[in-house]
């Protein structure tokens, strides 16, 4: 079994604390590596390299450090499915869905490295003669980025390039569900010839290296992308040396569809978008608004195509089309909130149980209707390939229970009427609304949600400028 070291500082070292993670593969429950439990002196180690690193990388131009992030995404690219491999042994997703984010990051960071000569400051008007304003961004420092284990490579990406184009340093914690992937990242940082302390990747829990990373007060922004449960102790902890927070959070997308809707259309986005990578995805649909009209044939599609979704170990004997849930706390907790939605009155058209028959956490792709907005199935995240239906009539009610929510990421809506999208668009508080597809983002967007969702965002210009802080100048000619 492999043993894996923290990243820091240009080269591989062995954490302070001699404690261990265990890894375990969630679809045979097999530990499969191990990675340090990195202490608070392990923290202040990557934190002192990042810190010592950055005035000599934000002295460089956008296009200097643009030229590492197009080496790293080549690099990436000669091993894609070692990567992919990887990623789906430690965290469960199928294959292909594996060997597409790890071209995702390749992509994103060739996407940002683009960005380098278009980072724009501002001439500002004064009311002084001879005088010129100058508003100019610049780096913050040390970022402190704590990743996911839903899509942890890409998300290395998704933090890491930004963060680095426009000056700044970085501590990477990876996951401790999924920290293989982020070891190998590091040794691809290491084969381009990083700069030493530029980016360095430690693992750990989150209640003991991810808050000493949250609470150091030489990290000048947390980017955080998980549960609101934790973006709340990270705020927390952030607080404390008033640091910068940018937040991805949970999510309860809504999904209204429409009696003048292509059900052909609806039922394939809504069924994609939901049993991505298990259900596992903070944007995809979690409750499921149908207009009376539509209703009992939605009901009789969308339990066709969740009952010939065939899930299992993604290197098993046969394809699948989704694999396991991360865990067995996230199991239970499936279980207990469709079990809840049964008792109070809801009816599984198609699963509705954990699956026994085979290894790992698996659980019945799942289909509730009757269900109401009082159930908890509504209102918390599920996380997991689970679809509840609730029936409206119309759509300003479909849009008043979809609002009814702490989370406000995204949402979607399926008809033909140009009207009703648009009234849709305008009236739904989320951060994104997709209208007649499946609920994935553009790189080039700003995926950023409202409410516990979190504050802040992430993707195109939106997302790079807010790893950057503005500079006034005033000059006096």
């Amino acid at each position: 079994m492999e043993k894996y070291q923290n990243f820091v500082d240009g080269a591989f070292v062995d954490a302070d604390s001699a404690i261990l993670v265990d890894v375990v593969n969630p679809a045979t429950c097999a530990v499969i590596a191990q990675v340090p439990e990195s202490s608070a002196e392990d923290v202040c180690f990557a934190v002192r390299a990042a810190k010592d690193a950055f005035p000599a990388w934000s002295r460089l131009s956008h296009s200097q450090r643009a030229v590492y992030l197009r080496r790293i995404a080549t690099k990436i690219r000669e091993r894609v499915t070692m990567l992919a491999e990887v990623i789906s042994r430690e965290q469960g997703k199928v294959l292909p869905l594996a060997t597409h984010e790890v071209n995702l990051a390749a992509n994103y960071l060739d996407y940002v490295a683009e960005w380098a000569l278009r980072i724009e400051g501002e001439i500002v008007s004064s009311e002084v003669p001879g005088e010129m304003i100058l508003l100019q961004r610049k780096p913050i420092g040390v970022v402190g980025a704590i990743l996911p284990w839903n899509f942890p490579f890409f998300l290395i990406a998704r933090k890491v390039a930004p963060a680095i184009l426009t000056g700044n340093t970085v501590v990477v914690k990876s996951s401790e569900e999924t920290p293989i992937n982020a070891a190998l990242f590091a040794r691809i940082l290491a084969e381009v010839e990083l700069p030493r302390g530029v980016v360095n990747i430690i693992s750990g829990r989150g209640g003991t290296t991810g808050s000493a990373l949250s609470s150091h007060r030489d990290v000048g922004l947390i980017s955080f992308t998980g549960s609101v449960s934790t973006g709340m102790s990270i705020m927390a902890a952030a607080a404390h040396n008033l640091t910068r927070v940018n937040l991805e959070l949970g999510g309860k997308a809504p999904a209204i569809v429409m009696n003048d809707a292509d059900l052909d259309v609806a039922v394939k986005a809504i069924h994609e978008s939901r049993i991505a990578n298990t259900g596992q995805l903070c944007n995809c649909p979690e409750r499921i608004y149908v207009q009376r009209g539509v209703l009992d044939a939605f009901n009789d599609r969308i339990a066709k195509v969740m009952a010939g979704t065939t899930y299992g170990d993604p290197f098993g004997k046969t394809e699948v089309m989704m694999g396991p849930l991360i865990n067995e706390a996230a199991l239970r907790k499936i279980d207990g909130l469709v079990s809840e939605a049964k008792a109070g009155g809801a009816e599984a058209l198609v699963g509705g149980r954990i699956c026994r028959s085979q290894p790992g956490y698996h659980y019945e792709p799942t289909v509730l209707i009757n269900c109401n907005s009082e159930m908890d199935i509504m209102r918390r995240e599920i996380f997991g390939p689970v679809l509840p239906i609730q029936a409206v009539d119309d759509l300003d009610e479909a849009i008043s229970l979809a609002n009814a929510s702490d989370y406000g990421l995204t949402s979607s809506i399926f008809t033909r009427d140009l009207a009703s999208a648009m009234h849709a668009a305008r009236e739904l508080q989320f951060g994104e609304t997709f209208i007649n597809r499946n609920n994935f983002e553009a790189i080039q967007g700003f995926h950023a949600g409202r409410k516990k969702s979190g504050i802040g965002g992430t993707d195109g210009k939106h997302g790079l400028y807010a790893y950057t802080e503005t500079h006034i100048v005033y000059m006096q000619a």
